[in-house]
C-alpha cells in the first residue's frame, strides 16, 4: 500500500496586514475556495484539509468549510507546527504538503513535483522555495513544502524557537548546506539529519509576487482571475504568459515588501 499524502492548507482570519483575506472574494468565490480547488487537483494527494485555529475569529472559516464539504481541523492559533502535527495525526497521513491559504494561484503540478521528491526520491523534506539566505526561483505565491510525518513529528517534539513553531518546517532545513544536483534541484542534509531537496525553475522568477498579503496583492490576483473569466484551472505558466503580455499588471503590487522567516506574530511570544 502506498503512502497516504495529505495537503494541509493553513489559514486564519486574523491576518496582520489584511484581516479576513482568506475569505476575500475573488471572481465570485472566497480565496480559500480557490486554493482548495487548485490543491485538490493534485494527482499525488489523497486528501486536502484546511487547518485553522480554535479562536472564535475563525468560526467563519470553519462554517464555510462545513457548508461546502471541505474537511477542517481547528488547532493552536500561534503554534502552527502543533496545529499541523495534530491535523496530520487526525488524517492518518504519511506525507503532508504545506500550503498557505493566501496563495490562490498555487499550482497542482508544482505540488506534485515537490511531493514526488519525498515519495519517490526519499527526502525527508522537499520544497520549491526556502527563505534567505537560500535563493528562490519560483514566484512568491507558488510556495510548496512537503515532509514525512515522521520528520514532522521530530520537529514537533524537538523544535523550541518561536519561528520554528509559527512557520512549521524551519527545524527541518535550517543550517542545511545545499549542493547543486542539477539545474533544477539542490540537495543536502540538515544539521538535524534531515535529507532536504530544494526544487528550482530553470529561469529565476523569484522576484515576482503572486501571493495575497495586502490590498494591492488582492487587486492583482482579482485582475488575474478576471482575465481567466473566473476559472481556476489555469496553470502558473498561463499566469506567467499573461504577465508578459500585460506587464502593467505586475506594477499593481510591485512595491510590496515580502514577509520573511523573521516575521513572527508578536502575540505568539506572550
Amino acid at each position: 500500500m502506498g503512502s497516504r499524502v495529505v495537503a494541509i492548507i493553513q489559514g486564519r482570519m486574523a491576518s496582520t496586514r489584511l484581516p479576513g483575506k482568506i475569505l476575500a472574494d475573488i471572481s465570485g468565490k472566497p480565496m480559500l475556495a480557490r486554493v482548495h480547488a487548485r490543491t485538490a487537483r493534485c494527482a499525488l494527494v489523497q486528501d486536502v484539509i484546511v487547518a485553522t485555529t480554535t479562536d472564535s475569529s475563525d468560526d467563519p472559516v470553519a462554517d464555510y468549510c462545513a457548508q461546502n464539504g471541505i474537511p477542517c481541523f481547528r488547532g493552536s492559533q500561534y503554534d502552527v507546527l502543533d496545529r499541523y502535527h495534530a491535523a496530520a495525526t487526525v488524517t492518518g497521513a504519511d506525507v503532508i504538503i504545506r500550503i498557505t491559504a493566501d496563495c490562490p494561484v498555487i499550482d497542482p503540478l508544482l505540488i506534485d513535483q515537490v511531493a514526488a521528491a519525498v515519495l519517490d526520491d526519499g527526502y525527508d523534506f522537499a520544497c520549491n522555495r526556502l527563505p534567505p539566505p537560500w535563493r528562490r526561483s519560483f514566484p512568491v505565491g507558488l510556495d510548496v513544502e512537503a515532509c514525512t510525518v515522521a520528520a514532522l513529528g521530530r520537529a514537533w517534539s524537538e523544535a523550541g524557537e518561536p519561528h520554528h513553531r509559527e512557520h512549521v518546517m524551519p527545524y527541518l532545513y535550517e543550517g542545511v548546506e545545499l549542493q547543486l544536483e542539477s539545474s533544477v534541484r539542490e540537495v543536502g542534509v540538515s544539521p538535524h539529519g534531515f535529507r532536504v531537496a530544494l526544487l528550482h525553475h530553470t529561469q529565476d522568477l523569484g522576484s515576482q509576487r503572486w501571493t495575497v498579503d495586502v490590498p494591492e496583492d488582492l487587486e492583482f490576483i482579482r485582475q488575474v482571475f478576471a482575465h481567466f473569466k473566473g476559472r481556476d484551472d489555469f496553470t502558473w505558466l498561463d499566469v506567467l504568459a499573461l504577465l508578459r503580455a500585460e506587464p502593467a499588471l505586475v506594477r499593481i503590487n510591485a512595491g510590496v515588501r515580502h514577509n520573511t522567516l523573521q516575521n513572527i506574530d508578536p502575540r505568539a511570544l506572550d
